[in-house]
């Protein structure tokens, strides 16, 4: 599997002559969308199929000028954490001792976790307003090709990642949570104690684990 193959291919269908349609005419409405289109598949350029470990699995980018930057829950603003990521490095740090203070998650992208989110823009100030232009067909799509490489840990938070537990084959470990919001993360994210789990699977595995220490 070639994720360049995968887009040339989804990217010429229909349902992705809609979505494209459905961005144009926010656009020429005024509205902003984030990311930038060239970093709508961003989470797939830094995380080869090849080189595929990890998948973390958010619903759609941040809405706010400047951090979404194409990998779910990473921020493109340096001095800025957002609460989930915020939540994220708080679990990381009591799992594994690893304390992360850059919030570009490119480090972990180049090691073979893919951060995607099921949506991939979103207008300014309203999340989700691009759930239903055809987004998670694309995505879908992926997660069904990842979880058909073997020994591929899926970290899913939040009811509406645990969902997509159906379309994923079992040859892989599926590890779920709530979600790392602050309105969510006290009731089972903080200390589900997933970034160890995936370690000690994928060292059983005889897979190089990841270092989740960021520069």
């Amino acid at each position: 599997m070639n994720w360049e193959e995968l887009i040339e291919s989804e990217t010429k269908k229909d349902y992705f002559k809609a979505i494209k349609k459905a961005i144009l005419s926010d656009n020429q409405n005024g509205k902003s969308i984030f990311p930038y289109p060239k970093n709508y598949f961003r989470a797939l350029d830094f995380c080869s199929y090849e080189d595929l470990k990890v998948v973390i699995l958010g619903q759609d980018p941040y809405h706010t000028q400047g951090v979404a930057d194409g990998l779910a829950f990473s921020s493109g603003i340096d001095n800025y954490m957002p609460p989930s990521l915020r939540n994220i490095f708080l679990e990381l740090e009591d799992d594994i001792g690893i304390k992360n203070q850059n919030v570009s998650l490119e480090g972990w992208a180049k090691q073979g976790v893919l951060l995607l989110n099921s949506y991939l823009s979103v207008q300014e100030g309203q999340p989700l307003s691009h759930a239903n232009i055809g987004w998670d067909l694309f995505t879908n799509k992926v997660l069904i090709e990842a979880s058909r490489k073997c020994n591929v840990v899926f970290m899913l938070w939040g009811s509406y990642a645990r969902s997509k537990i159906d379309i994923l084959e079992s040859q892989n470990l599926i590890l779920e949570a709530t979600h790392p919001s602050p309105l969510s993360a006290h009731k089972g994210f903080l200390g589900c104690k997933h970034f160890s789990k995936a370690n000690a699977y994928l060292g059983r595995h005889d897979i190089k684990q990841i270092d989740w220490q960021l520069a």
